[in-house]
């Protein structure tokens, strides 16, 4: 019984399960078994189109270049001239489970590209939306229209194609001459930094217009080709209308409720949500398509109607965007690169037009106020070759159109708005410039040649402090700034109930809250995100002010403010990574800053998703890393005050003492602080120690250290060295080993060292003495003249530092010391004991360049205390 039932019915033997190990092709297309071939075909594409991508990435070309040029040259008119291939690897039979894969991507892609279109934009700028946009239609439009006369007439012969009247082939030319990529000139324009601007904001807006109209003109177009008369065109036409109607005014009411009952607008949305909106993109497409419009519409429309309240509309691009653009969009747009044959570009009139639509595309463009790369046009045509409307020479036509205007969009918009025109443009803006360029409300006071006087005049109090925010940074330069601020009234205001105010008259006064003293301390945190090739990250930078306002680290930051009675703001800026510095050096210059204050990153990396273990914090430290590379960056080009930040333990639990290990009856001997509450007065006490050796650097740290120890629970030990001029490095015990960094030939004499010294003496002595006296008794000033500065500081250093690990951190302060002659011989130091130890360098090379050789020193000795590296303005 058990042999009878294997057998199958009527003697029909089961397909073969051993694939190649049975002599299977597995590139030969089975329609029952089409997964293998796909599999195939998908693989190629998306490396063939990765592989592309890496060049032209560094010409600043979208990846949507990238996928038609390798669809291009994966068909007929590259590798599918070589025998077989195409028969091979793209079997005409094969095709349309290609196509039904990445028409599916397009759908979904259609629905993200609806979800990025912002109508709040479009409703709140209206009027410069209805003017720049209609300008930039109308031109191309017309010219489209212009242009299809002449290829109707000359390619209508072509094989494949249906009998459609002219006017139905222009608007179809016109519209696919006239429509913007939205997603692609939002991501333009970040990347050129116009975004913010008020020429991002008139081209964003005529974009978000000029998208909406483009695809209702397709809808129609469409609805033109499919319909059999006009009064079926109608029919369809005034059905699309009625959904349109429907889902606005009957599925988004019920759909807002449902999201905001399920918390999805405020917390993101949930899987179920995900699907329910998934389900809603594949029902709309589906009505479109069977009542005469394509499916992409209905997407669209849905993508339209989702809301964009609470981020919810970045967080639903965000968990969908990924697999769309990594895996269909590529199969799509290289099935266009697929249908086109370069090969039947074989006349003269035939490049003519090529030629003619390229001007006209730039013309159109240009001169209508918009430019965008040609991704949604590719859209349209393909929906045209599809319907038979383009036969495949026009096709090809418009294909090679599209890839001249996207390589030329990104070179013309720069050379047309330079970057020199646009800070120009800003700083005339602000008022600081003449349109000639001429400085205005310059301070032209005199210059004192005094050291102590140019001391006093650019050294004021800081007032305006600059924060770079990074999420892994934050406890510890909370802490460090609440050193800044001012100092909370200990007044208690009793209120009263406003309904009870005159029951007892005798109590009855006017409450006054107390002023501080001194205006609090100025702080502006600039939070800096990574600009990648997704759609959400494009999403958030057109939705810049909404992404600020709900910043977890930006409002924690404002908490924190209020906390310490500093007068904070915040702002998030997306950018790519190599923007960074431009943004932090732009924000300072903008806000007026008199000092930027940057943490150093324990991960060694820009991004703050990087993560590292306690053990291998320090080493991550020292390592050469992008992090590093963009504070050199930064310090180079600071137009203010720059102090760098690097944190070791300060208010941390790892700061704390901790008890040998012991067995107990739960057998753990694991330390753990998960659950061990803090102290609810925990002490706070700071201790710095600032090695004073001169230059401009150290004068205004030794101002900025005076300033910290202004706070009751600060206090300061100031060592001025006094550097004599014979050093054998070969006499210390102590071993400070440093990088190899390379040692500069001191040209100053004698006499001009001398006097320098005697300055900084003057200079060390004047505020020494003029200190105030409620200063006096937390703040310590002392001189030691050495003739080995790194041994001595560091010496000093370890007895000044880690003495109470009960305290909330100690904190070394340094000058950056890029001018001072001292720094010169402290690396001819160095070099004496790196040659005696036998070592060739510390790891690290470029900590030591970037922070400076002590700093760098104490970073790689472990030293128990945060570190603070200053450095002065630039004249």
């Amino acid at each position: 019984m058990v042999a009878a039932s294997s057998v199958p019915p009527d003697g029909v033997r089961a397909a073969h399960q051993g694939g190649i190990l049975e002599g299977a092709n597995p590139v030969h297309y089975d329609s029952q078994n089409p997964i293998i071939v796909f599999i195939i075909q998908a693989g190629i594409i998306i490396i063939f189109c990765r592989l592309l991508q890496y060049p032209l990435s560094k010409i600043r070309q979208p990846t949507v270049i990238a996928e038609i040029i390798g669809g291009i040259l994966l068909g007929p008119s590259v590798l599918g001239r070589i025998p077989g291939f195409s028969h091979a690897i793209f079997p005409e039979e094969s095709i349309p489970t290609l196509s039904l894969a990445a028409n599916l991507g397009l759908v979904l892609f259609l629905f993200l590209v609806g979800l990025e279109v912002d109508l709040r934009l479009l409703l709140k700028n209206w009027k410069i939306s209805l003017s720049v946009g209609a300008a930039g239609m109308a031109l191309p439009f017309g010219l489209g229209c212009a242009v299809a006369y002449g290829l109707y007439h000359e390619f209508r012969e072509d094989e494949g194609l249906e009998p459609i009247s002219f006017g139905t082939y222009m608007l179809f030319v016109g519209v696919a001459m006239a429509i913007t990529a939205f997603p692609v000139l939002c991501r333009i324009l970040t990347e050129l930094k116009l975004l913010g601007s008020e020429v991002g904001l008139v081209v964003l807006s005529a974009g978000v217009g000029n998208d909406v109209v483009g695809w209702i003109l397709l809808a129609l177009c469409v609805a033109l080709v499919n319909a059999g008369s006009g009064i079926v065109a109608l029919y369809v036409l005034l059905t699309a209308i009625a959904y349109i109607l429907f889902l606005v005014y009957a599925i988004r009411p019920v759909f807002l409720r449902i999201l905001r009952k399920s918390g999805s607008i405020q917390n993101g949305p949930t899987q179920s949500m995900v699907a329910l909106t998934i389900l809603l993109v594949f029902a709309s497409a589906f009505f479109t398509g069977i009542i005469g419009v394509h499916p992409i519409f209905g997407a669209f429309l849905v993508g339209l109607i989702c809301p964009h309240d609470g981020g919810f509309a970045i967080k639903l691009t965000e968990k969908i965007e990924d697999l769309v653009a990594v895996f269909f969009l590529p199969l799509y747009f290289a099935l266009s690169g697929l249908s086109t044959n370069i090969g039947l570009l074989d006349s003269g009139i035939t490049w003519a037009y090529v030629v003619a639509v390229i001007v006209i595309a730039f013309v159109g463009k240009f001169v209508g106020g918009t430019i965008a790369a040609r991704l949604v046009e590719l859209i349209v045509l393909n929906i045209g070759l599809q319907a038979k409307i383009l036969s495949t020479r026009t096709f090809t036509i418009f294909v090679v159109m599209a890839l001249a205007t996207t390589f030329a969009t990104t070179p013309l918009t720069t050379a047309f708005y330079p970057p020199w025109y646009q800070k120009k443009l800003a700083a005339w803006k602000r008022g600081e410039i003449d349109w000639d360029g001429n400085t205005l409300g310059q301070d032209t006071r005199s210059i004192e040649s005094d050291a102590i006087a140019t001391d006093k005049d650019d050294a004021s109090d800081v007032r305006k402090l600059l924060v770079y925010l990074r999420l892994e940074s934050l406890p510890s330069l909370f802490t460090f700034i609440s050193l800044l601020g001012g100092e909370k009234s200990e007044t208690t205001i009793s209120r009263v109930h406003p309904s009870k105010v005159g029951a007892n008259k005798e109590n009855d006064h006017e409450e006054t809250w107390p002023l501080t003293k001194k205006r609090p301390l100025q702080v502006h945190g600039l939070r800096m995100l990574e600009l990648t090739e997704r759609l959400s990250s494009v999403m958030k930078e057109s939705e810049i002010e909404d992404v600020s306002t709900r910043d977890p680290v930006v409002n924690s930051f404002h908490s924190f403010g209020q906390l310490n009675n500093l007068s904070t703001s915040g702002d998030v800026e997306i950018v790519p990574e190599g923007s960074y510095v431009h943004t932090l050096v732009h924000s300072a210059s903008v806000q007026g800053s008199d000092m930027v204050l940057l943490p150093w990153s324990e991960s060694g990396s820009l991004s703050e998703t990087a993560t590292t273990t306690v053990e291998h914090s320090r080493q991550r430290m020292l390592e050469n890393g992008p992090h590093s590379l963009f504070l050199g960056s930064f310090l180079n080009q600071a137009p203010c005050h720059a102090a760098i930040f690097v944190n070791n333990n300060i208010t941390s639990l790892a700061q704390r003492e901790q008890e040998p290990l012991s067995p107990v009856k739960s057998r753990q001997s694991l330390r753990s602080t998960h659950g061990i509450p803090s102290q609810s007065h925990a002490p706070r006490a700071h201790h710095i120690f600032f090695p004073f050796l001169g230059g401009l650097d150290d004068r205004i740290a030794l101002r900025f250290v005076l300033g910290l120890a202004r706070k009751p629970n600060v206090t300061a030990t100031i060592l001025f060295i006094d550097v004599e001029q014979d050093s054998d490095p070969e006499k210390s015990d102590a071993v400070p080993t440093q990088t190899n960094a390379p040692v500069k030939n001191d040209t100053a004499t004698s006499s001009e060292t001398n006097t320098d010294s005697e300055k900084e003496k003057t200079f060390f002595t004047t505020i020494r003495d003029s200190l105030p006296s409620d200063l006096s008794a937390r703040v310590l000033f002392s001189t030691i003249s050495t003739t080995q500065p790194l041994v001595t500081i560091y010496q000093h250093a370890r007895s000044e530092v880690g003495q109470a690990p009960k305290t909330s951190g100690d904190i070394i302060v340094l000058g950056r010391g890029r001018e001072s002659n001292i720094n010169i011989k402290i690396r001819g130091e160095m070099q004496g004991l790196l040659a005696r130890t036998g070592q060739s360098s510390y790891p690290g090379t470029d900590v030591g360049h970037v922070l400076g050789d002590i700093a760098h020193m104490f970073i790689a000795t472990a030293i128990k205390a945060s570190l603070l590296i200053i450095q002065a303005r630039k004249d």
